[in-house]
Parts: structure tokens; sequence; C-alpha cells
């Protein structure tokens, strides 16, 4: 779904693209301009910067993204296809690119044939970065991608009150020339005719950890478009900064949940261990009863060994689901407690694991069967002498 709003504003300036051929050069086809002295970007440098937020996206996984100054709407584009984005939102001074460019934000016939999983809606707003729009709060991601350089002093002042302070999304990402690789070009003064101011690294720094400061951001500093060989001392020919928000958090600290695979297994061989320990000995009393009996051919009492495991209370589905799994059993001095029986149990029941998973989990801390079916351990123990009234 494509909505295009049009409002009037009062401030911004108009982006246009008076300087097509040198624009040209720096996009990888230099040679067309002035063959004597050419740097060629490959891929192309205004691909390089549309990666860069590809890649970005595609790491942090946003749900709302705005575009600010998005022209050509190109970006949206190729932000589009990200399907943990469900709401996109280019914003330009220049109406016209907006209504020409709009409808290539349509939905493709195949993407009626196979959906996405989540909605998406994309909105194109024709207004100034620098004036406060609350339809653009609440995002986790705000692109400037060339875009602070085309602002006057006065627009450029407002802007960071605007989208840092304001509009105060959890990410922003901004790119602007770096002057210091200028030099490697033919005369030039600015990139283009627009261009109000370009920075050196240092000047964009300087600004940007500012605005970081004043408004509870961090920034990182990196940048596209590498320099040739022996000019690597100028850096990257488009410099960039990536804001994130800070917490405010003074205190924290993460508790043990079954969710953090170290604990789920230090629970889960802890009541294994219970488990069996508990099951042998009382399968060593159940041996005692049957010795007994042989013995005593008089006791006709043939009700067999309890049902309740040392103590343990059970609901009825809680018994019926225990009953009804594999019984342990020895062979020979060895016990034998099956994983589906340990399964069973409401302790190790509400892990909610597989037996594979168990088995994984469990492999490296207790002995198991030849076909990793059952938990396997000695019948009898040197210390079982103070279980004997069990």
């Amino acid at each position: 779904m494509i909505y295009l709003h049009l409002f009037s504003t009062k401030s911004g300036n108009k982006m246009e693209e008076e300087n097509e051929q040198f624009n040209s050069a720096i996009d990888g086809n230099f040679e067309e301009v002035c063959p004597e002295k050419v740097i060629k970007f490959k891929p192309p440098l205004y691909k390089q910067r549309y990666q860069f937020v590809r890649d970005f996206v595609d790491q942090h996984k946003p749900k709302k993204v705005a575009d600010l100054g998005c022209g050509d709407t190109e970006l949206l584009r190729l932000l589009k296809i990200y399907p943990c984005i469900q709401r996109l939102v280019g914003v330009d001074i220049d109406k016209e690119k907006l209504q020409s460019n709009g409808h290539q934000l349509s939905p493709y016939l195949g993407e009626f044939v196979k959906p996405r999983d989540l909605d998406l809606t994309v909105i194109l707003y024709h207004g100034s970065v620098v004036e406060r729009d609350s339809r653009l709060l609440g995002f986790d991601l705000i692109t400037c991608i060339e875009l602070i350089e085309h602002l006057d002093s006065d627009d450029l002042a407002r802007f960071p009150e605007v989208v840092f302070g304001y509009l105060s999304p959890a990410m922003i990402v901004i790119s602007t020339p770096n002057s210091e690789f200028n030099p490697l070009f033919p005369t030039v003064t600015l990139r283009d005719a627009d261009h109000k101011f370009e920075w050196n690294r240092m000047e964009f720094q300087t600004w940007a950890l500012q605005v970081a400061n004043r408004y509870h951001y961090s920034v990182e500093f990196t940048g596209v478009g590498e320099p040739p060989a022996g000019a690597e001392h100028v850096g990257y020919c488009t410099q960039i900064g990536v804001f994130r928000k800070n917490s405010g958090k003074v205190y924290k600290i993460s508790y043990p949940s079954l969710q953090q695979e170290k604990m789920l297994k230090f629970v889960l061989v802890g009541e294994v261990l219970i488990l069996v320990e508990r099951l042998r000995l009382r399968q060593q009393r159940m041996l005692r009863e049957q010795k007994d009996l042989c013995n005593d051919p008089d006791n006709t009492d043939s009700s067999g060994p309890p049902q309740v495991l040392l103590g343990a209370v059970f609901t009825e589905a809680e018994e019926a689901r225990i009953e009804n799994s594999p019984k342990p059993f020895c062979e020979g001095d060895k016990f034998f407690v099956p994983l589906q029986r340990l399964l069973a149990y409401p302790k190790v029941h509400r892990l909610r694991v597989t037996e594979e998973r168990m088995r994984s989990l469990i492999a490296d801390s207790v002995q198991l069967s030849s076909d990793g079916s059952a938990v396997m351990d000695d019948l009898y123990k040197s210390w079982d002498y103070q279980f004997e009234d069990y």
C-alpha cells in the first residue's frame, strides 16, 4: 500500500541535480568527463552508500524506517524487499520527484502471487526535514544519505533539534561527502552545485559528537568509497556516522532463565541426576522386597512397591504420563533409566525439551546406553548402606 501525502513547508532547500556531469563522475563514469584523471568506483559510489544501509537493515532488523531526502526513492525501493520492515517512509522537499517516482514503489505482480509474511505500508511525505512532523515519531531507523550538505546554516542548526531531539529514533545513519577526498578529482570546490558545504573528517566528527552528546546518542564513524593506492590518508570518499540512542540505563543485569542454554543444561542435568539416583535406590528396594518375599513364602502381600518416588506427589495426569513411559530396567549390575521416562517426570517435563535435545544437553555429564536412549548407572554403589532405610 502506497500513500503520497503533500503539505506545504516554510523552510528547506530544493535538492536539484544541477551538475549531472560531475555526479556521473563521482558515481563511476569519470572517464567520460576527464579521461586524464580517472577515479572509478566499483560498484558506483551511490550504490555503495545504499548497500551500506541495506547491510545495516539486514543486521539490525528495524520495523519502521524513514529516509529523509529520499529524492528519486531508489533507496526505498531497495529496502522494501526486507521482510523485517513493516512501515517505510520517504520525505523530500521536491514534490515533483515524489510524484514522478512514487508509482515505482507499488507491489510487483510477483508480490501478489507470493505475498509477504508481514504487512508493509510505504508512505511518501512532501516536506522539510527541519520541520517537526509527528507522523515520523517512533521509528527504529532514520537515514539521511547525502542530505545535510544541502542544508543552509539555519536549517543545519535546526536539523539536530528535529531529527535527534524531536523524532529521536533508535538509530540514525548520516552520510556526507568527505572534502579531503576532493583533491583527487579535477578542479572541484564542491561536488554539487546545491551543496552548501562539504566537511572534512574532523569537521564532520566534531559536529556529530556534539550532536550525539547533546541528544544522548552514541556515534561510530565509517564510510564507503575507498581512495586509490597511495592516497589512503584522505579517507573514504563518503563519510558515514552511525548513531544509536543511549538507553539511559544506570544499572543493568540479566537474570538466569531457561532461554539461556547453559542454564537449561545446568537445570536439566541436575534434575536428571536426582531422578536417576532416586530411581536407582527405589530399584534396590524393589529387589530387596522381592528377595524377602522369596525367603518368606508365608508373606502374601503382593501389592508391590509404592508408586510414590521418595516422597514426591503427582497428579493423576502426571502419574498416567509416568506409567505410560518406558520403565527403568537392570542388565547385570547396570541400571538404566530411559530418557522418555525421565521426560515424563514433572520437573523435567516442564523444561519442554525433546528427547534428542535432552540427549545432546546431558551427553557430556552422564553416561548413556550404547544407543543413547537411556541414562546408565551402577546399580550398587559403595555408599548405599546410608540409604538402607529407604
